[in-house]
């Protein structure tokens, strides 16, 4: 839920304009509708601003944020949920503890007061982004939760730090560049960002289960980091042999549970995304079982049979009793609506799933629905995609013969066909930096890996000569946590790998918090629930996938309220047609070029080369490209397109003024104070 922003300033005297907050709010106003809060402490320097999607305390104007303690010591804004609260909330307040509203959110402040941020921690279960101001220690905290499902951005300005949920909302501040890197560039067009980076000068990201401490001294703010929490996979000799397979059945049946009850608790109703995956069908059958009532179930359907899994989600939605709601999408509608789904995301996307998610957001707000429970997180904790199995038999295995090691890599490939060049690269690529970190070149990157060659000849001269050598392996690789990998697994690798890449930097963001809070509505991913992670990671690999079968723990610990098509189904990645699979859908997709890809609009953007984009536009619509390498080519148009757009959107545009012009709009003024 909701939205943060703020500014900390060098100089505890310097006032901070509070209606500069306002627009900071107004800006992420699809984040929070409902309301909004500026708050600003005298003497400190310090400002907050806060946009509202109101779940949890629904009453009035009691639970509006920011929130500031009693004696003005602390500020503190929160985005996201806390599950859980009402047990801490109660034993807080029978140590003597004083709340003044029944929000989630303020069980932070509370926690933070008694015992400090380090034993807060730990307590602090679900999605969240946060900051928190304490003004005897002249410091700034800004945390984000331990997956990074919710964002949250920083840059360090001449004005002081600024902070927020969205790149836009630091972009309303005029202090705050809005201008590509070329690294940033490079990975845009690549996919794969590197972990704590954006694409434009000078804005961060605060990484997934860190702490971004931003501490003033002698009117200088002093930035470091920490991190408090990781997924922790058991070293190979540190494994529990005596544990066997059903104990494992049980602990994820009895985890994932306990993680979907505490995702129903809310103040409005609570659906659930419902696709053919055994990910969600598990989040509905447990979630039907909770709930008194029948269960909203949101599917997305697509017009090509070979992409669509609305039939077998029509199982699942009929097993349980679900209240099924499927919503049908063509090519037209998917490129019809790039260009906002790219003003929420931030960053290019490779495949339009992340316009039919944020369409799908924009149904669920239209049906009255705040929030949905999702299946994110299941494949990166039970070695679900076929990236995983690739990885699995050819460095997991130590005893598999070599011919059955290429049988099982054909088997792979063919079963995967709609997918390769995607999820699957075509010809396997080693990366020199990233298999001296991780021992190997895991599968889930070398699609994008493999992108990297290509990248150069599309970018401009001047940002070409700016990168030089520049090895995108490398700079991923130096942001693995090689004490994460040492003494690993070789499934564990390659899951903590797509952790740390994959999917903060695209499932969590154009595949979920940025096209479902464009529509203000919050997804809840119930598998990154981290006390399921913890009990997860100590599932063998081989019972992760176990033979010919990926998520085997997950399947049997779900067997009984599974269809049986669900439970024998092979894992389907879900994802769009690419644009080359349907003809209405790549001649709505060349209007796009013609408009963001013409010469004349990459002339002024200044960002790519019109001979590069031309050639592999050639190389695409060439009789002898395969339909791999068109999966490929289709993503790199994707891309090209998405940072035209981003350079228009947030480069182009005067966005301060927007950010303005929406708080007139949205009638959104400095509250006048009593």
């Amino acid at each position: 839920m909701c939205g943060i922003g703020g500014i900390f300033r060098t100089r505890p005297d310097d006032c901070i304009d509070p209606q500069l907050l306002v627009n900071m709010a107004a800006i992420q106003a699809h984040r929070g509708p409902d309301g909004f809060g500026v708050e600003t402490l005298d003497e400190s320097g310090v400002g907050f601003c806060h946009a509202r999607l109101s779940i949890i305390d629904l009453e009035g104007n009691r639970a509006r944020q920011p929130f500031r303690s009693d004696d003005g010591q602390i500020l503190m804004a929160h985005n996201g949920e806390f599950y859980d609260f009402q047990r801490i909330r109660a034993d807080l307040t029978a140590c003597g503890v004083k709340f003044n509203t029944k929000s989630d959110s303020e069980i932070l402040l509370r926690l933070y007061q008694k015992q400090g941020l380090q034993k807060t921690l730990p307590l602090l279960r679900g999605e969240f982004a946060f900051a928190l101001f304490d003004r005897d220690q002249d410091c700034l905290y800004l945390v984000r939760d331990r997956f990074g499902i919710k964002p949250q951005y920083w840059s360090l300005t001449e004005d002081g730090l600024i902070f927020g949920s969205e790149l836009k909302v630091l972009f309303a501040h005029p202090a705050v560049e809005r201008r590509f890197t070329s690294v940033g560039l490079f990975h845009q067009l690549m996919q794969t960002m590197v972990p704590g980076t954006t694409a434009f000068e000078g804005v961060h990201q605060v990484k997934p289960g860190h702490v971004v401490k931003v501490q003033r001294t002698n009117e200088k703010l002093e930035v470091s980091e920490w991190k408090y929490w990781d997924v922790d996979f058991p070293r190979q000799e540190e494994r529990n042999q005596s544990l066997d397979e059903q104990h494992h059945i049980a602990a994820i049946r009895k985890a994932l549970l306990e993680a979907v009850e505490l995702r129903m608790v809310a103040d409005v109703p609570v659906g659930c995304y419902l696709s053919g995956g055994i990910d969600s069908c598990s989040i509905l059958g447990l979630a039907s079982a909770v709930s008194q009532s029948p269960v909203k179930a949101f599917t997305i359907g697509f017009d090509d049979k070979r992409y669509d899994e609305s039939p077998i989600a029509k199982e699942m939605a009929d097993a349980t009793g679900a209240q099924q709601d499927v919503m049908r999408l063509s090519g037209q509608e998917l490129y019809g609506h790039m260009e906002q789904t790219i003003w929420h995301a931030e960053r290019t996307i490779y495949n339009t799933l992340a316009v039919a998610k944020y369409l799908m957001s924009r149904h669920v707000n239209a049906v009255d629905y705040k929030v949905v429970m999702t299946g994110e997180g299941s494949d990166e904790l039970f070695g679900g995609y076929p990236a995983f199995r690739r990885d699995m038999f050819l460095h997991g295995l130590d005893d598999m013969p070599l011919q059955d090691r290429a049988a099982w890599e054909e088997l792979l490939q063919q079963s995967n066909a709609l997918v390769q060049g995607a999820m699957l690269a075509a010809d396997e690529v080693n990366d020199p930096d990233i298999a001296s970190v991780v021992g190997f070149t895991p599968s889930c990157l070398q699609p994008w890996l493999a992108c990297a060659p290509e990248v150069p000849a599309l970018l401009s001269q001047s940002h070409r000569d700016n990168l030089g050598d520049y090895s995108p392996g490398r700079a991923i690789a130096e942001q693995l946590d090689r004490d994460q990998l040492e003494g690993r697994h070789a499934l564990d690798k390659a899951q903590y790998v797509w952790i740390k890449t994959m999917l903060e930097g695209q499932i969590l963001t154009w595949g979920g918090d940025r096209v479902d809070m464009a529509n203000s509505m919050e997804a809840r991913p119930a598998f990154l629930d981290h006390h399921l992670a913890a009990v997860a990671v100590q599932v063998p690999p081989e019972l992760r996938i176990k033979g010919k079968t990926e998520k085997y723990v997950l399947r049997e610990a779900m067997a009984g309220l599974l269809p049986e098509v669900l439970y024998q189904r092979e894992k389907f990645a879900f994802m769009a047609p690419p644009a080359h699979t349907e003809p209405e859908k790549w001649e709505q997709m060349k209007r796009l070029a013609a408009d963001y890809l013409s010469d004349a609009s990459i002339e002024e953007a200044g960002l790519l080369d019109k001979a590069g984009v031309k050639e592999l536009f050639e190389r695409h619509e060439d009789p002898k490209t395969s339909d791999a390498d068109r999966v490929q080519m289709d993503a790199l148009i994707n891309h090209l397109l998405g940072v035209q757009m981003l350079h228009r959107l947030f480069v182009e545009n005067d966005v301060p003024a927007q950010a303005q012009q929406m708080a007139e709009d949205l009638d959104w003024k400095v509250p006048v104070k009593a």
